[in-house]
């Protein structure tokens, strides 16, 4: 079957799973997390044969972390999708409702997008996610993994489909392709497609930013910061740092710089260059850093590096609005956080830092949608349209404006003796 051929049967199981009632969609999950227990060990023989290729062809370490999808994997993802299974369904809820006139009533309600094209790295839980967050939101998939990944998201995609199909939703719901010529076809299958997220390099981001009419949601990197004001605690603020950049370093919400503020260095930094080094992590810092500590020298393209390993720079900073504006320059728009005990000095670095995520006092690695209660996540957007951070249910849907009138014509709203508009809000929901 040809990419075009694929994305046709697919737009049109997007029309008919954008109506699918509730009951079925919640029971397709369910049929799925089963299937996904019950095949595990054939899940994790696929797994272990890419996991071999993997090292054959000396992947990136920090790939190999995330490819790999063994027994704890499957059973995060399972959890995944029962937390899923308990959300609200995002499709037909009623934002506003307007009486033009008398029997004539417009109302705003959620809908589908339609067709999500997903392009993903090398890993196979981001398919279980995706799949069943599109599946609940009511939009169909088309998703391009990793080669790396194959033999364990060829698997994966045949459960979770067939499952889903069992259970009642439309054949062609969910669509794995795996050339990587495809991913050129299916840019350019507007016709067809509604939205495409990437999840990858920055250059892999631009690179379908620039090939595509398609809108494109996503981020390119995960440039976060830990800035440590001088007004902070010292124990949280270390117990922030290592958390945020070593809890899970192969991951777009792991810290990758330090500001720390010149108030407090002098006294933090050598405790924190401890508890840094104690996990492994290699400290870059600045010159006003290598006055205090004995670490390796940054250059100005650490401040602009994504590391996905452990690898930390650290920038000592004159005053909060340094901060925000090293972050502002050098950041990605993912997570950024702040450490301090006064209050409004947290408020005006939330106000000022440009991120889809700005957090007080906790963990850049927050920023995740199963944390955040959506269930899981499509990816993090960092666009500025209509969904920022981690993408759930939420982002995945849109809009119809719905009138419902009672033989209602224009003209007679036009000329001398045109009626007028109401125009009054009312408090009720849209029902089929």
């Amino acid at each position: 079957m040809t990419m075009r051929h694929k994305a046709a049967e697919a737009k049109k199981a997007s029309i008919q799973l954008a109506a699918v009632p509730t009951n079925i969609k919640n029971n397709a999950l369910k049929a799925i997390a089963v299937a996904l227990e019950k095949k595990k060990d054939q899940i994790i023989s696929a797994n272990q044969t890419d996991l071999k290729n993997a090292a054959r062809d000396t992947l990136a370490a920090p790939l190999l972390k995330r490819l790999k999808f063994q027994k704890d994997k499957i059973k995060d993802a399972i959890e995944g999708i029962s937390s899923v299974i308990g959300l609200e369904d995002p499709v037909g809820v009623t934002a506003s409702a307007m009486e033009l006139d008398k029997d004539l009533e417009l109302f705003k309600v959620s809908s589908p997008i339609g067709l999500i094209g997903i392009v993903f790295e090398s890993r196979p839980d981001a398919l279980v996610q995706i799949s069943s967050l599109c599946l609940k939101s009511g939009n169909a998939v088309i998703m391009k993994g990793g080669s790396e990944a194959a033999s364990t998201n060829r698997i994966l995609a045949d459960i979770i489909s067939e499952a889903g199909i069992s259970a009642g939703i439309p054949v062609g719901w969910l669509t794995l392709i795996e050339a990587r010529s495809d991913v050129a076809d299916m840019l350019s299958m507007d016709k067809f497609i509604d939205l495409i997220i990437p999840r990858g390099s920055n250059a892999f981001v631009r690179y379908i930013m620039d090939n595509t009419n398609i809108p494109v949601l996503g981020h390119a990197d995960g440039i976060c910061h830990v800035y440590i004001d001088k007004l902070a605690d010292i124990e949280m603020a270390i117990n922030i740092s290592v958390d945020s950049k070593c809890q899970y370093v192969a991951v777009c919400n792991a810290a990758e710089t330090l500001l720390v503020h010149k108030d407090i260095a002098p006294e933090i930094l050598p405790t924190l260059k401890t508890a840094l080094e104690k996990k492994g992590v290699e400290i870059r810092g600045c010159g006003n850093t290598l006055k205090i500590i004995d670490v390796k020298a940054a250059t100005e393209e650490d401040w602009r590096t994504e590391y996905l390993d452990l690898i930390i720079s650290v920038k000592i900073v004159a005053t909060l609005d340094d901060a925000v504006n090293h972050i502002n320059t050098f950041g990605s728009g993912h997570t950024d956080v702040i450490v301090t005990e006064d209050k409004t000095r947290g408020i005006k670095f939330m106000d000022y830092v440009d991120s889809a995520d700005v957090f007080l006092n906790c963990s850049s690695r927050f920023a995740d949608g199963f944390r955040y209660g959506l269930g899981a996540e499509v990816g993090i957007s960092t666009n500025k349209i209509h969904a920022r951070g981690p993408v759930g249910l939420e982002g995945l849907m849109i809009y119809k404006w719905r009138l419902m009138g009672n033989g209602h014509v224009v003209s007679d709203y036009a000329g001398t003796n045109a009626k007028t508009f109401t125009h009054r809000p009312l408090d009720k929901t849209f029902n089929k």
